[in-house]
């Protein structure tokens, strides 16, 4: 039994301190009132043997909105999602891995088109709100027929523990699914909120190779949701970097149906700020879990900036240093190579006094509590400082690669030059990461 959760969250968005209460529940996308998922295999890719196909479902129209790949280059199915949800209307999710269906023109919206209107059909709602998603290999057409030939069974199975097999379903070359879910109250209202992700190559700053599913039962306009989401993924899915590519097919959506029974959210205000919060407990949940999973890494890396004079520099500052492959190189020897990092910040464009820079290396002896939902990490903390004030210090070279040897590295980057924070999240680069990608479409 989950007991109820109060903590002091900082989440440095226009660098607010806000008070959470929440307590984590079960049931991802499914845990919101009136969502069903379920999950199929379709052997979209012919060594599949998990399921491939997801389907989120409401029970009622819900208001929706998105945010997608900044790649110029779209896939098929985000084209058709970003039409059919541009009237913040959306009551279905269908989500296939295996096959990006991008780069594939003409015949590949069609397809797209295809998986709506058979989803919608089956449902017996309007085709033009089911949303449609894919993830895997680019420049090869989807096998469409092997969806629609087994739309029954999806479409048929849909249940509320159906979210084990769609949180499967969306994972490539994942090695673990991604899904949280909480429970908070607005407007005197219990609401329940659900999320589940998948990404774990080809992610970079603005999304990343991930799509991102959320789904609420709380009673929001679709002009606040898209506020509420913007907001939530400047400081959350826009600080993770694993490799520097942005995927073609990066989707991230929100529904949210009302049956919370809360008044509807139409303006900025406490319940607004409520939503706000809750959305980004899950959002830094799914930041850490895609950075953690990382194709190939061994480490999570976070990075937090203190003390710049805005929260735009101290974000720009974080995400140069984990995104920067010599210090992903670096982690993955455990060698606390601080240079590295004060050479990602000078080359990043975003400001900061280098002389008034300190920097330090920590990890937590429990490592692994740094990945549970909602668990405080109290177990005992190692911390070196490397470099003070411009100055570099004489430091233990042994504690320091026990450190950095840890699951969960944390860089603590101190400046004076105000009182804005920032964090990202990443990983190492390993061997691994080249072996994965060498023979990815093969």
């Amino acid at each position: 039994m989950h007991k109820y959760v109060k903590r002091l969250i900082y989440f440095e968005i226009g660098g607010i301190n806000m008070q959470s209460d929440f307590k984590f529940i079960e049931g991802g996308v499914s845990a919101s009132v009136g969502f069903t998922a379920n999950g199929v295999l379709n052997h979209i890719k012919a060594n599949r043997t998990t399921y491939d196909t997801a389907l989120i479902m409401s029970e009622r129209i819900c208001n929706a909105v998105g945010m997608f790949t900044q790649n110029r280059v779209k896939a098929e199915c985000v084209k058709l999602t970003k039409d059919y949800i541009s009237d913040g209307k959306a009551q279905a999710i269908i989500v296939n891995s295996g096959n990006a269906n991008a780069c594939t023109g003409e015949e590949g919206y069609k397809n797209a088109q295809k998986e709506a209107e058979c989803v919608g059909n089956a449902l017996e709602i309007n085709p033009k709100n089911v949303l449609v998603c894919s993830t895997g290999v680019i420049g090869q057409q989807l096998p469409v027929d092997k969806i629609l030939d087994n739309m029954e069974d999806l479409v048929g199975g849909l249940s509320k523990d159906g979210n084990k097999k769609a949180r499967l379903a969306i994972m490539t070359t994942d090695t673990q699914y991604k899904e949280c879910a909480l429970e908070t109250e607005i407007g005197g209202k219990k609401v329940r909120m659900g999320t589940m992700a998948k990404g774990s190559g080809m992610i970079h700053i603005n999304l990343g190779t991930m799509l991102g599913f959320i789904t609420t039962d709380c009673a929001i306009s679709s002009q606040m949701l898209e506020k509420a989401l913007r907001k939530s993924v400047a400081g959350t899915y826009n600080c993770v970097s694993i490799d520097g590519d942005t995927s073609t097919n990066d989707t991230l959506l929100i529904l949210a149906n009302g049956m919370a029974g809360n008044s509807e959210i139409t303006c900025e205000g406490e319940d607004f700020d409520k939503f706000v919060d809750a959305l980004n407990v899950l959002n830094t949940q799914m930041a850490k879990k895609i950075a953690a999973d990382g194709e190939g890494a061994t480490h999570l890396v976070t990075c937090n900036v203190v003390g710049a004079n805005s929260v735009e520099n101290a974000r720009g500052l974080a995400k140069a240093v984990i995104s920067s492959n010599l210090v992903k190189a670096a982690f993955y020897g455990a060698d606390a190579n601080w240079g590295r990092i004060l050479d990602a910040m000078g080359y990043s464009g975003f400001e900061f006094t280098p002389e008034k820079t300190s920097v330090s290396f920590f990890s937590y002896k429990d490592s692994k509590r740094y990945f549970e939902d909602g668990k405080e990490n109290n177990s005992e903390k190692s911390i070196i400082k490397v470099f003070d004030h411009g100055v570099p210090l004489v430091f233990d070279e042994v504690k320091a690669k026990e450190i950095l040897s840890q699951e969960a590295v944390e860089i603590l980057v101190e400046l004076e030059d105000g009182t804005a924070n920032g964090t990202a999240w990443g990983c190492d680069l390993t061997y691994d990461y080249v072996k994965i990608n060498g023979d990815y479409r093969t």
